[in-house]
């Protein structure tokens, strides 16, 4: 919950108006006002009691890139955002971190509001982001930005849950007049990833009153592929295999198409102190990328058949001669056995199916195989549309001689539909398509706020009380896909209506569709009322206290609090330092959510599934980790933090310099848990229940053979041990996992900048910048199902060094900017497998930007960013799914790129 500071329409001649006064308000960072951290009107960032970071809008606009999310790692050291090329819905929503902490641990604002979340949960985060939820910035357009403020300090008790790493508040343009439009293109040095944009921006007076500021952008980006061949596929096409595709599988960058993005923002005074705003956004992009290949001579469900005869396609032990196959389903289903089990992988080195037994399969039209629709395997290509929209509206000023209020009212809505294609669901044998609507998530949020804040003179300072209320809910909704994508065919594995079962997985591959069962939504509310006071009671002493309570539908209610203060030792030295307490409760989707998700394990690709606890397949998944594993009972509740910062800032008129440093002991963390044997949690059921099945006497050893998911959940519907329409689509899982609290960590670090302004040519105008973050990870209590790797990720999977050097200088018409920009050592587990570590070494890469004022207003601007074609160290482990870097590096992994940027200002 934050009030925006009271900026009424008559007071237009203090608004930045355009990004040639931005640069000039840019020239004295330490005497910004800002709006965040602080409720009173005048505070400057060089005067709060915790550190705020000021990015002006020629930062964020003077870029090669129009994803905010990649702007910002170049310009706050503690922000990181990763390429995520295979990443399932995360490759839609990028999930990103501020100090070394999860997406929805950093609160998001525009023009002081919470933003409402993504609808994407991501479920393969490379560990740190695993589960998390939070909202999508790169729906906001750079030209719409007037500046981010970024409070570096927790903040639960000022702005509510989530709050926790730290606050981005974007402040959006307010000029009354005026505009920009702006136009770029670019590409990789490797000739891939075009990207162009246009944008515009325009301030309309309303009368003498008021005003409208709109901000649009279009935009494309074109997919990149780091890749090699996969071994296996450059076995398969060796072997004579001239069906394979070469690079089977793509690493790189997704296509992202019909980019649009729109904000508004607007107001009007009443009287001379009373204002009614309101501002909003709609945005929509499609975005297309890659999902693994499937092998056609082992991909489980779809190719993988039984041990056979050379001979005869026929069943027939290893032991006795029999040879791996590819799977024949038999659509004559009431009179089965005519077709041979398998086709025999026999040439080629037994990487191709036997020519005569597939020219008998194909020739019979009761008989089917996947070889004859993709005989060199298949890549399914994953994505989908995103649509964002919100509105704010509400009244602020001053009544009775000086009491500050705000009313205000926010709904947002994040929706997302998923789309796969050049993929099949095997259980409909030949029938099947082969582009799928999964269905989709949707997240929906309302927001009311009333503020109240006065001034109170006492002696020679003043007393700043604030106080305020808030109500918010949020609506989780899952969407159901179209049939074919969760469909049970008939060559599915054994079920109800197909009891013989043919071996054939169910629903879209890669992707499984959203069954009816999985489809609906889940709620959840918060009200809040809090105490805010800032007091400065001498000249030298700034002091701070907030206190909140928050009441929450499902997760009960919670006190946090902060103290904070500011001590001037001198005209130019300030020592600062705040205490606070902090939480978050899980989301309504985190609490809901029902996905399965496919995953590289073990050297082969298995479907892993999420449940909510409170869902009938989490009971069994409860009882499971409880009574056969003997750990704690899983339970899913609020995360709390207790975090202090300390600090000094300098301020030597051309020349500041802070240093900070930030500890946050974070209790209880919300996370998806780590893999846990689905098939093993079916059989301690059965166990429980006296179903006979063939499951083994001890089915967690970890040589256990287990039976499929759909043969033990067929066997315990019969017996009544379950539904088994509760648990369509979970047919093909080997794993599950769900959201609980089963960790704590401490992150601590340092964040050191620097800027000044320089005069080494008469007339022109350069400043310098220099930011450095040190970011440290432990985790103090790992807790019952997280696994070793993924303690490593949380520790590792981020740089703990990050910093930037930036170097602008202006001169009559020209413009310059250098950047360097250091990413430290970081750890990658290599497609989450612990076997295949990746420890990438620190990497230095620079960015330039020359711009020429070709007339007055209109500036032409070359670029380049990573100017010397810097990549991360390669994958060692490139073969297995050709990925020739790792995924994970913090600067993305396509190389160099330049662009070239027409901008007309008037």
């Amino acid at each position: 919950m934050a009030i925006a500071a009271p900026v009424h329409a008559q007071d237009q001649e203090t608004r930045i108006e355009t990004d040639a006064e931005a640069v000039a308000e840019a020239d004295a960072p330490s005497d910004t006002i800002i709006v965040t951290g602080t409720r009173q009107t005048d505070r400057s960032a060089a005067d709060t009691v915790a550190p705020v970071d000021v990015v002006s809008t020629a930062e964020l606009n003077n870029t090669a890139d129009n994803d905010i999310g990649n702007v910002l790692r170049v310009s706050v050291p503690s922000f990181n955002v990763s390429t995520q090329p295979i990443s399932d819905a995360a490759t839609l929503v990028r999930p990103v971190n501020l100090r070394g902490l999860s997406p929805d641990n950093t609160l998001v604002l525009v023009n002081g509001k919470r933003m409402h979340r993504a609808a994407v949960i991501a479920f393969l985060g490379g560990g740190i982001n695993d589960g998390s939820q939070g909202p999508d910035i790169s729906v906001i357009p750079s030209i719409a930005i007037k500046q981010l403020e970024v409070l570096r300090d927790g903040a639960s008790s000022q702005y509510g849950s989530d709050a926790i790493a730290g606050v981005l508040n974007f402040i959006l343009k307010d000029a009354p007049d005026g505009g920009t439009v702006s136009a770029q293109w670019g590409e990789t040095y490797e000739g891939d990833g075009d990207q162009y944009s246009i944008a515009g921006n325009i301030g309309i007076p309303l009368g003498n009153a008021g005003f409208v500021n709109l901000s649009a952008e279009y935009g494309e980006t074109d997919a990149t592929s780091r890749s090699v061949q996969r071994d296996d596929a450059a076995a398969l096409i060796a072997a004579g295999n001239t069906a394979v595709a070469d690079p089977a599988q793509i690493w790189g960058q997704p296509n992202v198409n019909d980019d649009i993005k729109f904000f508004a923002n607007m107001g009007v005074d009443f009287t001379d102190a009373i204002e009614w705003y309101a501002f909003g956004n709609y945005a929509e992009r499609n975005v297309d990328g890659g999902f693994f290949f499937r092998n056609p001579t082992n991909r489980g469900g779809v190719y993988a058949g039984p041990f056979v005869d050379p001979a005869t396609g026929q069943p027939l032990d290893e032991d006795m001669g029999g040879v791996p196959s590819v799977l024949v389903g038999d659509l004559s289903l009431g009179d089965t056995g005519d077709c041979p089990a398998g086709i025999p992988l026999t040439a080629g080195g037994g990487l191709i199916p036997d020519p005569t037994i597939l020219a008998q399969v194909a020739g019979d039209s009761n008989c089917f195989s996947f070889v004859e629709l993709f005989p060199g395997g298949f890549t399914p290509r994953f994505g989908g549309d995103v649509e964002d929209y919100s509105i704010a509206t509400g009244i602020r000023g001053q009544l009775f001689g000086g009491l500050d209020f705000d009313l205000s009212y926010r709904h947002g809505r994040n929706k997302t539909s998923f789309t796969i294609r050049n993929t099949v669901n095997a259980s409909l044998g030949p029938n099947t398509p082969t582009q799928f609507s999964p269905g989709g998530y949707a997240q929906t949020e309302n927001v009311v706020n009333f503020d109240v804040g006065y001034e109170l003179p006492i002696g020679g300072g003043s007393v700043y009380v604030a106080a305020g209320a808030e109500y918010r809910d949020e609506e989780f909704t899952i969407t159901a896909g179209d049939p074919a994508s969760f469909e049970l065919g008939p060559l599915a594995q054994p079920s109800v209506a197909y009891p013989t079962g043919q071996g054939f997985s169910t629903s879209s591959n890669g992707f499984p569709g959203f069954a009816t069962n999985s489809a609906g939504s889940s709620k959840e509310d918060n009200k809040a009322v809090y105490l805010d006071i800032e007091a400065d009671l001498i000249d030298a002493l700034t002091l701070q206290g907030a206190v909140r309570y928050e009441d929450t539908k499902s997760f009960g209610d919670v006190v946090t609090w902060k103290l904070g203060g500011l001590y001037k030792l001198s005209d130019a030295w300030r020592l600062r330092g705040t205490y606070s307490t902090g939480f978050r409760v899980p989301t309504a989707g985190q609490a809901n959510v029902i996905n399965v998700t496919t995953q590289f394990s073990n050297g082969e690709l298995q479907d892993e599934g999420t449940f909510p606890l409170n869902s009938a397949a989490g009971v069994i998944a409860a009882d499971y980790v409880e009574n056969s594993l003997g750990l704690d009972r899983p339970q899913l509740g609020p995360e709390e933090s207790d975090s202090f910062t300390l600090g000094v800032a300098g301020d030597f008129g051309d020349v500041t310099v802070t240093l900070d440093y930030f500890n946050i002991k974070l209790n209880d963390r919300i996370s998806r848990s780590s893999a846990i044997n689905f098939p093993a949690a079916l059989c301690y059921l059965a166990s429980v229940d006296g179903v006979a099945t063939s499951c083994p006497v001890d089915f967690n050893a970890d040589d256990a053979v287990l039976p499929s998911p759909a043969e033990l959940l067929t066997q315990l519907d019969a017996a009544g041990s379950l539904d088994r329409g509760e648990f369509t689509g979970f047919e093909d899982l080997t794993a599950f996992s769900y959201f609980n609290n089963d960790f704590d960590t401490r992150t601590q670090g340092l964040d050191f900048v620097v800027n000044a302004r320089i005069y080494p040519i008469e007339g022109g105008n350069t400043r310098a910048t220099l930011a450095i973050n040190y970011t440290d990870t432990e985790v103090t209590d790992v807790g019952a199902t997280i696994s070793a790797v993924r303690q490593r990720q949380l520790e590792e999977g981020l740089p703990k060094w990050k910093g930037f050097f930036n170097l602008t200088h202006e001169q009559d018409r020209f413009r310059g900017m250098f950047r360097a920009n250091y990413f430290g050592s970081y750890y990658e587990a290599h497609l989450e497998d612990e076997t295949l570590p990746i420890d990438a070494g620190a990497e230095l890469t620079f960015d330039v930007e020359l711009g020429y004022e070709v007339i007055d207003g209109l500036e032409i601007a070359v670029g380049a960013q990573n100017v010397f074609d810097n990549y991360p160290e390669e994958n060692p482990y490139s073969g297995i799914v050709g990925a020739q870097y790792g995924e994970r590096s913090p600067f993305g992994f396509n190389g160099g790129s330049y662009y070239l940027r027409a901008r007309f200002q008037w």
